[in-house]
């Protein structure tokens, strides 16, 4: 019984094992996140409550879409609603939104893997799977909740749909995704919808009818949704296509040379999987028409001058496809002299990439320091006189680099994240504690700071590449309150 379970699921546990360990280390989340986590908390916590939602008050740049956060909501609000009987943290509400989002995201990966072991065999499943488990930023970024995370979860489905067969399911599929999630995914859905046209897989008209009548009715889901949700009319991808294609300005955030994803990203994100996906469509016939199609997403995406590894993550399954059918063609021919060479450089890459994970995961984990402080805030900073609100101030810096409402304490914990704020203005405010990326401010003595990843760094001895951290987030007390500065802190020096 046992034996037949994990023949059925060995796979799956393996992947959400590691996605959950990358959950339950790393907890917080970053400001590309906000949106969708702060929309998860508000519809848990405040439900049909609009006026206290967040996006009311810190709209962000565009705006996004309401149906990812009610999906994951639903999914963990069985389990939420007992962590709020119990009076539990909200961290661990974040927690298991986070394991919800993940499941997901893994079971569409499982949709996918059974269709490789369909079409490929158990070996190039076992590759596929493999591949995916030693890298770092997929199983990292599952449980992440990114508008690009909730896109790859529908892409994973159309790659499925794809292999089976089921030519305009798939489309169907994309179209859903670009149209809700993000409108990016159009450059995966036009080169593969030309080349089903080219190969004769799919007729014309009949595509271009089951398309528009599905972008018709996902429009309508979404702009019913998120018209209600953002109280006007609109159609969040359309407002994000308009932002940062027409009007160009993702740039403000920040640009890479062209060639960035092949050179950087890739490389990073695929491992031993980004050579060997490049040989895979050398060694078999049927990958090609595969990897075209995310392989001009990717070519794509480069004439964007903003370019993030997040962005192109949807290609990345089947990239690892491609490297599981090369992997697996070199096993069966390890034997043979140069097959024999080829499988042990093979095993060298996947002990080199474990080695390269362990240390991006060490970076991570050190990537989130005003999460770590506000909850060492939470565990050292109560004072005796309990009838007081302990206000907390939380800079811009730190909103985007940890903390979000999930991390928020019930009373006498209060918080504000008003901006534009000077120093100078602190002094005349009457806010209990600061967590703020200056090590100094007037009216508020600095009571103990917490570090944050700063840079790798090579030396001579063992081991080779050490991190380096630097203090990132301080925690100040006003000085007038008689009773915080009796307490013993840490302190800055």
């Amino acid at each position: 019984m046992a034996s037949k379970f994990l023949q059925l699921y060995g796979y799956d546990l393996l992947l959400v094992s590691i996605a959950a360990f990358y959950v339950l280390m790393v907890p917080y989340t970053k400001v590309e996140e906000s949106f969708n986590i702060q929309a998860m908390h508000d519809i848990l916590y405040h439900r049909h409550h609009l006026d206290n939602y967040d996006h009311l008050e810190f709209p962000g740049v565009v705006p996004r879409t309401f149906i990812g956060a009610f999906l994951v909501s639903i999914f963990s609000s069985p389990i939420v609603l007992a962590v709020q009987l119990l009076h539990l943290p909200k961290i661990y509400s974040l927690i298991i939104v986070r394991l919800a989002l993940g499941c997901i995201i893994l079971s569409t990966l499982r949709f996918l893997r059974i269709q490789v072991r369909n079409k490929f065999g158990h070996q190039v499943e076992a590759f596929f799977v493999i591949f995916t488990a030693i890298q770092f930023h997929l199983l990292f970024y599952c449980s992440r909740a990114l508008p690009n995370i909730l896109a790859m979860g529908v892409v994973n489905l159309a790659y499925g749909h794809w292999l089976k067969g089921n030519f305009y399911t798939a489309l169907n599929y994309l179209v859903f995704a670009t149209t809700i999630f993000r409108c990016d995914i159009v450059l995966l859905l036009c080169p593969l919808g030309l080349e089903l046209l080219l190969t004769k897989s799919i007729s014309f008209w009949r595509a271009f009818k089951c398309c528009t009548v599905t972008t018709l009715l996902c429009i309508g889901l979404t702009v019913l949704v998120d018209s209600i949700m953002w109280k006007r009319f609109l159609w969040p991808e359309f407002e994000v296509f308009w932002f940062n294609s027409v009007l160009n300005r993702s740039s403000e955030w920040g640009t890479h040379s062209i060639h960035w994803y092949f050179t950087s990203a890739l490389p990073r994100s695929l491992l031993t999987a980004y050579p060997l996906f490049m040989l895979g469509v050398l060694l078999d016939r049927r990958l090609l028409p595969l990897v075209l199609p995310a392989l001009s997403f990717v070519v794509l995406y480069s004439k964007l001058p903003h370019k993030e590894l997040r962005f192109i993550i949807s290609s990345v399954p089947i990239f690892n496809l491609s490297a599981a059918v090369a992997a697996s063609r070199i096993y069966n021919n390890r034997k043979k002299s140069f097959w024999k060479f080829l499988n042990l450089v093979i095993l060298g890459l996947l002990l080199i990439s474990l080695g390269c994970t362990i240390i991006t995961f060490m970076a991570s984990y050190e990537n989130y320091p005003s999460g770590r402080a506000l909850k060492e805030l939470h565990q050292i900073g109560h004072l005796a006189n309990k009838s007081n609100e302990l206000w907390v101030h939380i800079d811009p810096f730190s909103a985007m680099n940890g903390i979000s409402l999930f991390c928020e304490n019930e009373w006498p914990w209060r918080y504000s994240k008003e901006e534009e704020i000077t120093l100078e203005e602190f002094g005349q405010r009457n806010f209990t504690y600061l967590i703020n990326e200056h090590r100094t401010i007037d009216g508020y003595k600095c009571l103990f700071y917490v570090n944050g990843f700063s840079r790798l760094r090579r030396q001579s001895g063992f081991p080779p590449i050490i991190l380096d951290k630097e203090p990132k987030v301080y925690i100040h007390g006003n000085i007038k309150n008689e009773e915080l500065m009796l307490k013993p802190w840490p302190g800055c020096s």
